[in-house]
């Protein structure tokens, strides 16, 4: 007999299905507990946790909310577990992301136990939060290039399972539109939000140390070291930068100075540390496609704090609403941004960002989550 722990009987609740939540490091298990907390603050909703990755490890309660974990890849017991869900007449959100649920970003388990369950439950009302559709590739040496229609083909059946879709890119939204044969015409397109917090109040450029962050995982920052160092050499430059900070797990590449500058490495350090470290820096640095940025939780947390972003590549058309030069620049345009400049680009990106913030995310979530339920 599988048993949800209701913590609060007085709220309203969900069931969030996750691949995994902290202390492992995973993205989507970050933005799927900021929202829980979120929705707990302005909505009275509460949340059940269901984590799909049987090699998460993690206690049965965080943040007061519910944890239950899938013990093995086995629809019936997904099945079994939302159906116990349901007699408590709450609704399913599901984080999709193929690779979190399966080794080959193929979880058919996933999407049987949600049909079985959909199939057993009159009152079932199932949102799905896609931050992710299905890989491709051009390299037959991938299992992408041999998966990709199996990925498009599951992701078929989930849109069409849903009872309501969102996403993180407007592209995307436009994929699930037609891989859904029109069913859903109105699929929110909400950018990722900072997921070291949304500071209230955050002070002029000018009043900042001239600090350049270079913040993100080790990869990301491993990636503007050995492949933009140029670029970032080049920013600091022109914006008079002082010293460098780099924040996150050590990268292991030992830089003490970048031509000349300091190089400060502050290793990991706990959220509200580096949303102090931010609001006092002047720019943030990252190498990520141009194309995505509005997925990158780096670039959220440099537009929440208000920092000037500055990114090594830059895309010529807007996407998702972020265009070159006015929410972020690119030091290769050999444009010195004075001060006016710099803060306009600043203040640009931080406006950006709060028509999707976590608040206005949790308001859309929770309409999407309880209308016509």
């Amino acid at each position: 007999m599988i048993e949800i722990v209701n913590l609060s009987s007085n709220n309203p609740k969900i069931a969030q299905i996750v691949p995994q939540l902290p202390p492992a490091i995973n993205g989507v298990g970050d933005y799927a507990l900021n929202l829980a907390c979120q929705l707990r603050q302005d909505w009275g909703i509460e949340t059940n946790f269901i984590v799909g990755d049987t090699h998460w490890q993690g206690a049965n309660t965080i943040e007061g909310f519910a944890v239950q974990k899938i013990v093995d890849y086995s629809s019936k017991r997904l099945s079994l577990l939302l159906l116990n869900q349901s007699s408590l007449q709450i609704p399913v959100l599901l984080h999709y992301v193929g690779y979190g649920y399966a080794k080959r970003g193929y979880p058919v388990w996933l999407i049987e136990g949600l049909r079985n369950w959909k199939a057993n439950n009159d009152n079932s009302h199932f949102v799905t939060m896609f931050h992710e559709i299905y890989a491709s590739s051009k390299k037959p040496w991938e299992s992408s290039f041999w998966l990709s229609p199996l990925q498009k083909n599951l992701a078929v059946q989930l849109a069409k399972l849903s009872d309501r879709c969102l996403t993180s890119k407007q592209l995307y939204a436009e994929i699930l539109y037609n891989l859904s044969g029109g069913k859903h015409t109105q699929i929110p397109t909400l950018p990722v939000f900072s997921n070291i917090g949304e500071p209230e109040q955050i002070p002029p450029l000018a009043d900042r140390h001239r600090r350049m962050i270079v913040f993100g995982s080790v990869s990301n920052r491993r990636r503007v070291y050995q492949e933009s160092l140029t670029e970032l050499i080049h920013a600091c430059k022109l914006l008079e930068i002082e010293e460098i900070w780099d924040i996150g797990s050590s990268t292991g590449l030992k830089l003490s100075t970048v031509n000349g500058l300091p190089v400060l490495e502050m290793g990991k350090q706990p959220a509200p540390e580096i949303s102090k470290i931010m609001l006092n820096s002047l720019a943030g640095f990252l190498n990520y496609h141009p194309d995505f940025l509005g997925r990158s939780t780096i670039f959220a947390s440099y537009c929440a704090h208000g920092l000037l972003p500055v990114s090594a590549k830059g895309s010529k058309l807007p996407v998702d609403g972020i265009e070159l030069g006015k929410h972020y620049w690119m030091p290769n345009l050999d444009e010195v941004p004075g001060e006016l400049k710099a803060s306009a680009i600043a203040n640009h990106a931080y406006s950006w960002y709060q028509t999707h913030n976590l608040s206005v995310q949790a308001q859309i979530f929770s309409s999407n989550l309880f209308s016509n339920f």
